[in-house]
């Protein structure tokens, strides 16, 4: 790839660092505060060494673990304006360099989000997401309410963060290159068992949607010896993976990426040019091309009754395979989303 990975940046070119970050043990409210402190020093030297960089990109799980035992501990908990949250933040201004952050987040209303943020050279949050299809039913977080956020990022990127599960589903990326996103970022605890799917999902959502991917994983064991499987990676607008880094805890993944070519593929492409053909099918024979809506579970889904074929069938629809029991019947309104500004 030109420019030596960001070493060596290209015209309009966004560095990125993707930072495999090992698989924190969390049992104590004082675990929290040492990781937050830890992926801050990260971020820190990371940026002195490397001047180029532009925007370091930290997994799923990194900062609250991947202890299903210890998610729904309130104690064990972050809030978005709190200390560790803030401390990130302090560390991205004082090294001048937007960073990307995960956070089990607590919800008053009910069960904590799986929530991200994306936080500019200055320490302000640009972008502010909740995972919208946890992975069940082994996650047994709310499911996101804030929809898919797009946000200016440097070196004209715009950019949306989806998390781990969401992006094996074609639509999350898709809704997010709609509203303009021409960097799609993906952080997830994966281990070594979705290696396969997380490589081709990431190549698939890149061409689907003329968007440059950049996905990144935890790395290393947790305290049972289960491996999260690393394995950064940064695809190109035609789905050809740019870098693609191992199962090396800690290690930063470095790429380039240009967003402006994204940009110049969504308008200046023929073939191939599929988001855009989406909603003009056919464009050679009809006028502007077909704009209507042939697919029945778009419209099922809009009108509220989405049901599958084989809908009866269907073994999980609930947490209980995986321990966590049915769902309480909701009592109470969850609170409103906090503004970012």
């Amino acid at each position: 790839m030109s420019g030596l990975d960001g070493l060596n940046p290209s015209p309009g070119a966004l560095v990125l660092g993707l930072v495999q970050a090992r698989v924190p043990v969390i049992t104590e409210p004082a675990d929290l505060t040492s990781t937050a402190q830890r992926l801050a020093t990260q971020l820190r030297k990371a940026k002195k060494a490397m001047p180029s960089l532009d925007l370091l990109v930290f997994p799923e799980y990194s900062l609250n673990g991947l202890d299903p035992g210890t998610w729904l501990d309130e104690r064990l908990l972050c809030d978005l304006d709190g200390p560790e949250i803030t401390l990130l933040a302090k560390a991205c201004a004082e090294a001048g360099v937007w960073g990307c952050f995960s956070l089990m987040e607590r919800n008053p209303g009910g069960a904590p989000w799986n929530s991200g943020i994306i936080v500019d050279a200055a320490g302000e949050i640009k972008l502010y997401y909740r995972k919208m299809h946890p992975w069940v039913p082994a996650e047994p977080w709310q499911p996101g309410d804030l929809g898919v956020p797009v946000c200016e990022g440097p070196a004209g990127s715009r950019l949306a963060l989806i998390i781990c599960h969401d992006g094996m589903l074609p639509e999350m990326a898709r809704e997010a290159a709609y509203r303009g996103a021409n960097v799609i970022l993906r952080t997830a605890g994966y281990t070594y068992p979705l290696r396969h799917a997380w490589q081709i999902t990431n190549q698939a959502n890149a061409f689907h949607n003329l968007a440059y991917t950049a996905s990144v994983c935890l790395a290393g064991p947790d305290a049972d010896g289960i491996r999260s499987q690393g394995e950064a990676m940064v695809c190109d607008i035609d789905g050809t993976v740019l870098v693609q880094g191992d199962g090396l805890p800690d290690r930063i993944v470095t790429a380039e990426v240009v967003p402006s070519r994204a940009d110049d593929a969504r308008t200046g492409w023929g073939v191939e040019n599929n988001i855009y053909q989406l909603g003009h099918r056919g464009y050679s024979a009809v006028p502007g091309g077909a704009t209507d809506c042939p697919y029945t579970f778009m419209r099922d889904l809009t009108e509220g009754h989405y049901r599958l074929p084989w809908e009866d069938r269907v073994a999980h629809t609930d947490g209980t395979g995986a321990g966590w029991g049915p769902p309480p019947l909701s009592t109470t309104t969850p609170p409103a989303a906090p503004e970012v500004h």
